[in-house]
């Protein structure tokens, strides 16, 4: 005979209160209010998206066969058994070397683009940001993935996620266009 009761309702239990996956630890007592204390004013307005940044460094070239025609979203032709050239993955996905670096990312702010939590973003410093291309910004010292709006003299970054604000400038705030991301690398099978 099986329960009535169990299972999960829409909407139910603890809303989560920050942008990523939370851990129990303990903690000596004397310190518990000063945390709390810490971790409410961490609420407030922060940009930092970022987890990381890494300098790339295509040391091996790395040639992965690549099929002599496109293949549609059906069933592969028996016929295009065949592999014409092969593709050096640094040459397809980094322009300019020295300019070029990996933002692992650190919120979900870019979700609805299809920018997860610990997604690795090809960013390329050396490209000049234009109206909605998605960007590292750089404002009051952090860092912030967005997608730069570019409306006659206002430039201001939205958010692709509705749990999210986008960001005007306030007065004295100043945005630096850290660089243009170029590609999202994301596995699509997970490992085990």
């Amino acid at each position: 005979m099986s329960s009535q009761r169990g299972g999960t309702r829409e909407g139910a239990g603890r809303k989560p209160i920050y942008d990523e996956p939370t851990k129990v630890v303990r903690i000596p007592e004397s310190r518990v209010i000063e945390i709390k204390n810490y971790l409410s004013n961490s609420k407030k307005a922060k940009f930092n998206d970022v987890a990381s940044i890494t300098l790339v460094n295509p040391s091996a070239a790395m040639h992965i066969p690549l099929a002599a025609e496109k293949v549609a979203a059906g069933f592969p032709s028996p016929a295009q058994d065949y592999v014409d050239k092969t593709l050096d993955m640094n040459e397809h996905l980094i322009k300019n070397e020295a300019a070029t670096f990996i933002v692992k990312v650190a919120s979900l702010s870019m979700r609805d683009a299809g920018i997860d939590i610990d997604d690795e973003l090809i960013v390329d410093r050396s490209l000049e940001a234009k109206h909605e291309d998605i960007v590292i910004a750089l404002i009051d010292n952090e860092f912030t993935v967005k997608r730069l709006m570019i409306e006659s003299d206002e430039r201001w970054l939205k958010a692709e996620n509705p749990d999210y604000s986008d960001i005007h400038l306030k007065d004295g705030q100043e945005m630096v266009i850290w660089g243009v991301v170029t590609y999202v690398l994301k596995p699509f099978k997970k490992r085990k």
